[in-house]
């Protein structure tokens, strides 16, 4: 009787269709883990579920933090504040007016690339950097010290099935809010993604139909924006190794993209002369004008983003607003026999998060630091940083303590002018601050 029952519970496991099964008992596992709701929900619903998840997330580190002291509401409250005011871009941290231009002998040079570096990123706890370059190279480097801690070489043109890693000029790249995934965007279409705290090898997107552009996660998760010459931006969830969807808009090849912890992505169309945000969950794209190719776009915070022009403008816009709200014209000068004077195009741009600080590069052998005004109503220059190169990349550490600029002899995309004399190089650029009162008190003692 035990065999002959045996026997058709054996038969029944086997009729048993994956048509029929719902899920796998590790995927069910997975949907009670995150929280998934397995049905269609309307976007308030989605809004009201992520919001409690995340009241729920603020409260255990809250309690971690407080190391099994009574629990405070008012640090929870303090922080659902920032976060409110983070969110809706009205979070405004007054840093410029402290800020000091720092000493020629202060800025540290890292060399390790062969040819021009094109674009970087600095981890989350602001301890390493990340450099990509047209010798189709990754370098992970130690601030600190400034020693490589990685290396992921090039390989030749036509050895893409054999070589882990790019055989074309690396363009851009980005890395997680939680420091996990690096992901690297190339001249052969190709999206690289990599274990950022050990530099292997994870997975491979293809799909662009021209070179990838730009690159950035969203902020507290593993969506990953790709923005490319093909004109469009395709969404991507890492932690699945999966292709989410492709929006198109633009008339002309996407040169940036940028992202923060909403559902949405701002980019740069180039000489299609439109910035535009692309809000994801909506299905929908608002679009803002110029007059030239804008070749770089970063977020300030949520409303507010900062971009850099070939007409040699800096200019910032509000997400509200179809016309910039502040620009700079000639921001780094001209350059050329008298009247024939050409403005030195602005390769890259950086904004310190939430803050009134951002900075701008050129090929002047100059980066800009700017102050922004009352509620982003124009730029006031603080001051210069001698940097002779093409300032390709630049990135604010989060804590403000610094400024690293990516600079090569040749524009990132292309081969323009070459300046001989520059140096192909990370410049760590400090950022001092004015001594606080009760500084200047203790120093006088």
């Amino acid at each position: 009787g035990k065999l002959r029952a045996k026997k058709q519970s054996k038969k029944y496991n086997e009729e048993i269709s994956s048509d029929s099964e719902a899920e796998s008992p590790a995927m069910s596992k997975k949907r009670q883990a995150t929280g998934e709701i397995e049905f269609d929900e309307t976007p308030q619903e989605k809004k009201l579920r992520l919001a409690k998840l995340y009241l729920e997330q603020l409260k255990e580190e809250e309690e971690k933090r407080a190391e099994d002291e009574s629990f405070e509401t008012d640090q929870i409250a303090g922080r659902l504040q920032e976060e409110v005011l983070e969110q809706k871009g009205k979070l405004q941290r007054l840093i410029a007016k402290d800020l000091l231009p720092p000493d020629a002998s202060e800025i540290r040079v890292l060399r390790g690339h062969k040819l021009p570096i094109t674009c970087l990123v600095i981890t989350p706890d602001d301890r390493c950097v990340f450099s990509a370059a047209k010798d189709c190279s990754i370098i992970k480097w130690d601030i600190e010290s400034g020693k490589k801690l990685h290396t992921i070489h090039g390989g030749r043109k036509g050895t893409e099935d054999r070589h882990v890693g790019h055989t074309a000029h690396i363009l851009c790249m980005a890395i997680s809010s939680d420091g996990k995934y690096l992901a690297t965007g190339d001249m052969n279409k190709l999206i690289m993604i990599w274990e950022a705290e050990t530099c292997k090898h994870l997975y491979k997107f293809t799909g662009h139909k021209g070179p990838v552009s730009g690159l950035s996660f969203r902020k507290g998760s593993h969506d990953l924006y790709s923005a490319s010459h093909d004109r469009s931006v395709k969404v991507w969830n890492v932690d699945e190794n999966a292709y989410v969807e492709t929006l198109f808009g633009h008339q002309d090849a996407i040169t940036g993209l940028d992202s923060l912890s909403r559902e949405r992505c701002v980019t740069a169309g180039g000489r299609d002369g439109t910035v535009r945000v692309w809000k994801i969950a909506e299905e929908s794209q608002l679009f803002y004008g110029h007059i030239c190719s804008i070749d770089c776009v970063q977020l300030i915070n949520e409303e507010h983003m900062i971009t850099g022009a070939d007409d040699g403008s800096v200019s910032l816009w509000s997400v509200n607003k179809k016309k910039p709200l502040g620009t700079v014209k000639q921001a780094h000068g001209c350059h050329g026999d008298s009247g024939l004077e050409q403005p030195h195009w602005v390769a890259s741009v950086a904004a310190l998060h939430n803050s009134d600080t951002v900075a701008s590069g050129s090929h002047n052998s100059k980066v800009n630091v700017w102050k922004c005004g009352q509620h982003y109503r124009g730029l006031q220059l603080l001051f210069s940083v001698p940097v002779s190169g093409f300032i390709n990349s630049l990135r604010f550490s989060s804590s403000g303590q610094f400024l690293v600029a990516g600079v090569g002899q040749e524009h990132r995309l292309g081969r323009w002018w070459r300046l001989k004399e520059a140096k192909n190089g990370i410049y760590i650029i400090p950022l001092k601050r004015k001594p606080s009162n009760a500084e200047e008190a203790r120093q006088t003692e």
